[in-house]
């Protein structure tokens, strides 16, 4: 019988270990951002702006060579990287972190994971792509399974229209971050993931902080300690190292088992909230869950094939 050589082993449970802490720290943001919420009144565009703000000199510092790398690029290509900044993470994440102040961090995660089929519907609708029966499959799953976490929510909470706010913003933060996966695909080719990722955070901060100083006072930032405690340890703990972490498990153990660990995300962040914040949980909820990530695996799956 072979063997399986003593670095594959190490390497392979190393990649195992930072995929899973990508999912756990991605995990956190929506946690993160409900604390913030409840330890003092702030809003969206503000606590986006710490966010960013606390994460950009992180990122700068680790991809230095990123900027020197755009004069290789056509002016097309550049601009897909300033549209791309601007819808991928600043327009996602404005409307994720508007959704969260509606709806619980529970409910918050499914209909974001469903952003991997809605990236393979527009590969369908604008790429001339295969639409194929397993995708289909995947979506009746998965919005199957957000039917039933709206449900536990709105048995739960007497705003339905705060519920179907915050339900709609999220989905289209969902939306946005699936353009963004499906139209960054090309220039990642040419320049790397990291270099890529650090010129996508660069215009987003850009972009964010442009919004704040038009849309608050500079006043607006002072805010209790814990507002910015809860910011940094979301800067690092679910912007940052997640980032870095989830490139490196792919390094180890490839795109389709680094992808398949992260669907633990939802389960992750239920659990968490449950702890942290004492949300809810219930037997329907956890359906939910189980039918959103079988979605995402078989969409996982027709990718890989």
């Amino acid at each position: 019988m072979r063997t399986v050589p003593r670095t594959s082993r190490s390497e392979f449970k190393l990649g195992i270990t930072l995929a899973l802490l990508a999912a756990l720290g991605f995990s956190m943001k929506a946690v993160f951002v409900k604390l913030a919420y409840e330890s003092a009144k702030v809003d969206a565009i503000t606590l986006l702006t710490l966010r960013m703000g606390l994460s950009l000199p992180i990122f700068l510092l680790m991809s230095r060579g990123a900027f020197s790398s755009l004069r290789q690029l056509s002016r097309a290509d550049q601009l897909r990287i300033l549209f791309l900044g601007m819808i991928g993470y600043y327009g996602s994440s404005l409307l994720d972190f508007m959704g969260l102040a509606y709806i619980s961090a529970g409910l918050e995660r499914l209909i974001l994971f469903t952003y991997p089929s809605i990236t393979v519907l527009l590969g369908v609708m604008f790429m001339r792509k295969k639409l194929e029966k397993r995708i289909l499959l995947a979506l009746l799953l998965s919005y199957a399974g957000i039917a039933l976490g709206f449900l536990h929510d709105a048995s739960v909470t007497s705003d339905k229209i705060a519920l179907l706010t915050g339900s709609g913003l999220v989905l289209g933060c969902a939306v946005f971050y699936a353009i963004y996966s499906a139209g960054s695909e090309s220039v990642i080719r040419k320049l790397g993931a990291a270099r890529f990722t650090a010129l996508a955070l660069t215009v987003t901060s850009l972009t964010t902080f442009a919004h704040f100083l038009i849309a608050r006072p500079v006043s607006a930032l002072n805010l209790p300690w814990q507002v910015y405690g809860y910011s940094s340890a979301m800067a690092i703990f679910s912007t940052v190292l997640p980032i870095f972490w989830q490139a490196s498990a792919v390094r180890y153990i490839g795109a389709e088992r680094a992808v398949l660990v992260a669907t633990l995300g939802p389960m992750l962040t239920i659990l968490l909230s449950w702890l942290t914040l004492g949300e809810p949980v219930s037997v329907a909820q956890l359906a939910g869950t189980v039918l959103v990530v079988g979605g995402v695996m078989l969409v996982g799956k027709s990718k890989s094939k």
